[in-house]
């Protein structure tokens, strides 16, 4: 797919610095005032474009391939090459997350969505040494990398509408009222609490990726913001995977309350709502 706008390097490696620190956090930062939601037809346009680029660019079949025989042949990555996984893993995300921000259907297709899965499941399964669920995601990524399957997920990503402003906005509004909902319903299990977290990184990559283009102090608080409460979120979400893989808790099943220092940052966006009561 050619894009409508190209980037220079310097807007990628831009990017690519707001995408390390998008789970860091940041302690001190403060939710702007008013939030920063327009977007324009454009702004949109240049958004995906620039996602697509950075994809394009840093999601390297011939090296993922390497990467994923590595992990058939020994159930895990030195840490060079875990690293080289983990940003091939980030262009495929922020492909994803401009995929569904700025599409017409909101939703990513459906072969692009499961390797983007397939992707997670096998760096939580490396990650937490679980040799035999390894070699069963690795060699089903193998089969999605293959030359046939990647091209139709090129297609994929080919046939992808961009949204106007309007039905922008209104999936933006959407995504406030669902964390609305899920702080309104109390106790938690890990597959709801990841189904929020997906929100806010979706937000956290709007943010990045329009402060990589146009730079504003509005919008770089809201993106550290978000990336305080990413990160906070990943790293509970990770120990919610160990220990469902270590049988100590059910993912889908058993419930826990989320912890302070999440739902007070939450609760803060949810109440900074831009948008009318619906």
């Amino acid at each position: 797919m050619s894009a409508r706008h190209s980037f220079p390097r310097e807007t990628l490696d831009a990017l690519f610095q707001a995408v390390e620190l998008d789970d860091v956090v940041d302690p001190v930062v403060s939710l702007p005032d008013p939030i920063p939601v327009s977007c324009t037809d454009d702004v949109m346009v240049r958004c995906f474009d620039l996602c697509l680029q950075f994809w394009q660019e840093g999601a390297d079949r011939a090296r993922m391939c390497d990467l994923v025989n590595t992990l058939l042949v020994t159930g895990d990555l030195p840490q060079d090459a875990r690293v080289r996984y983990k940003h091939i893993r980030a262009a495929y995300k922020q492909m994803r997350f401009a995929v569904v921000l700025y599409g017409k259907r909101h939703k990513a297709p459906l072969l692009f969505r499961l390797t983007v899965a397939m992707m997670g499941h096998l760096q939580d399964a490396f990650r937490n040494r679980r040799r035999a669920v390894v070699l069963g995601y690795a060699l089903t990524l193998r089969v999605m990398l293959s030359l046939p399957l990647w091209m139709a997920v090129r297609r994929e990503i080919e046939g992808v509408e961009i949204d106007d402003a309007n039905g922008f906005r209104a999936f933006h509004e959407s995504e406030f009222r669902r964390l609305k909902s899920w702080l309104e319903g109390g106790a938690l299990n890990g597959h709801r609490f990841h189904m929020m977290r997906k929100v806010v990184s979706r937000q956290v990559s709007f943010y990045d990726v329009r402060r990589t283009l146009q730079p504003d102090e509005q919008v770089y608080r809201m993106s550290r913001f978000l990336s305080a409460i990413n990160g906070l979120m990943g790293s509970m979400h990770d120990d919610l995977v160990e220990q469902a893989g270590a049988g100590q808790r059910d993912y889908h099943r058993d419930d826990f309350p989320l912890p302070r220092d999440i739902g007070d940052r939450l609760k803060a966006l949810v109440a900074r709502n831009p948008f009318p009561a619906s």
